[in-house]
């Protein structure tokens, strides 16, 4: 699929600055996480100088990573093999009956019929190598990115691999063990365990937030049954918001947002906390939730749901929720970086839309084909959406909630997250 581009008009004036101050702090930012891990590794990293900052696209059915310019055109720079090891951990599978079943499973629920080879991804702070979570081989891996060869491989507890979080010095990788209710934490220069914790049923996205004080996990519970009506809300299982400490992995506070839509009169909105984005200072919480077509404010220090934003439902969308993908309805959420708009990716509804985080207004409906993930680009000024279901990645202008350009990727694009690869990085030179 060939890429499009489109023109826009930028903004001027105190945005315009703005912008400028967020690539500056990004730059000191990159700076400063090279030189934290290296002091607490030992190992020696590439000076901000030799890195280029990209974006790692996830191909969760070819098991492969796109890697992109990371603003701008967005153009493709090379790509990555996620699965050089797949003969291997196939063989595995089929020796044992056990891994069988849940890797078909896998494949026959979550995947769509699909194997899920990719799912979550962050570089090492030297630049040298991207680090994997791998749902249908319950595993993460470290692969380097001259060679496309394996560094280090860590089996996950259960049989499913999910979404990852890095830590802000770039040392630390946690990870979502699905099928085990739990979130471990690996050195992401070794692969070795530093702690692990317990969570509700399904545990999903992961965050390191105050600083890589804590770490927040929301659990999803069972999204592949057909029990979507409110009335059958109970046999989704354990779902909440884990907050633990990310030094001692101790369990501070769970949040269970049962209590808190009850509490509003939304005691048909489900409590699977979905993708989700935290403002700049973690006062505030913004998130999606199974079946529903927008999202909801949470107010961290006073517990409890401030606001709630409905987004338009496309009418070409079926009422039907047990054709709604795991679930889903909208599922991607992205905020800039000064905090004041939102990125919502209406998944079901097809359309991706940027929303005033004073007013809760949305912008246009850009059109868009199944979009599963929103991030942000490095330079801050754009909204990038995984376009599933067209295999491409759209980027969307912050300022004015327009198309800026589509890129063609991989199949079945997934999450899509910055990184830095080496200066002059094109690609493997060997697989």
């Amino acid at each position: 699929m060939p890429a499009s581009t489109t023109g826009r008009a930028r903004p001027a004036g105190s945005a315009r600055c703005r912008r400028l101050s967020w690539r500056a702090f990004g730059s000191l930012a990159a700076t400063l996480a090279l030189t934290l891990a290296g002091g607490a590794t030992g190992v020696t990293t590439a000076s901000a100088t030799d890195l280029r900052e990209v974006m790692f696209v996830g191909n969760n059915w070819d098991g492969t990573a796109t890697v992109i310019k990371s603003s701008g055109d967005f153009a493709k720079i090379g790509q990555i093999n996620v699965i050089p090891d797949k003969a291997q951990r196939l063989a595995e599978i089929n020796a044992d009956p056990i891994k069988w079943i849940y890797y078909t499973a896998i494949n026959n629920q979550v995947g769509q019929g699909h194997d899920q080879f990719v799912d979550d991804m962050y570089s090492t702070p030297d630049g040298k190598s991207v680090v994997v979570s791998r749902p249908s081989f319950a595993d993460v891996v470290s692969i380097d990115l001259a060679t496309d060869k394996i560094n280090w491989r860590f089996p996950v507890a259960g049989y499913r691999a999910d979404h990852m979080a890095v830590s802000p010095d770039g040392t630390r990788v946690a990870v979502s063990a699905s099928t085990a209710n739990l979130v471990q934490v690996l050195d992401i220069n070794t692969g070795k365990e530093l702690g692990e914790f317990p969570t509700g049923d399904k545990p999903h996205e992961n965050f390191f937030t105050n600083g890589g004080k804590y770490i927040w996990n929301m659990s999803i519970g069972e999204v592949t049954t057909s029990l979507d009506d409110p009335s059958a809300d109970w046999t989704k299982g354990d779902r909440h918001i884990t907050v633990i400490d990310a030094t001692t992995f101790k369990q501070v506070k769970i949040i269970d947002m049962r209590d808190r839509l009850d509490a509003i009169g939304l005691k048909d909105f489900s409590d699977a906390v979905r993708p989700a984005a935290f403002t700049p200072d973690w006062s505030k919480l913004y998130f999606q939730v199974s079946f529903f077509n927008g999202f909801l404010e949470y107010d961290v220090a006073a517990d409890k749901i401030t606001r709630v934003k409905t987004l338009p439902a496309n009418p070409a969308t079926s009422t039907d929720r047990t054709t709604w993908l795991l679930d889903s309805r909208h599922h991607g959420i992205s905020m800039n970086p000064d905090g004041t708009k939102l990125c919502v990716a209406g998944t079901m509804d097809n359309y991706a839309t940027v929303v005033d985080r004073a007013t809760l207004q949305e912008g246009p409906l850009i059109p868009a084909s199944t979009p599963y993930w929103a991030t942000v680009s490095g330079d801050g000024k754009d909204c990038v959406i995984s376009e599933a279901g067209a295999d491409q990645i759209t980027a969307i202008d912050f300022a004015t909630g327009e198309k800026v350009t589509s890129v063609a990727v991989g199949d079945h694009p997934q999450r899509v997250r910055l990184g830095h690869v080496p200066a002059g990085w094109t690609g493997p030179t060997s697989s």
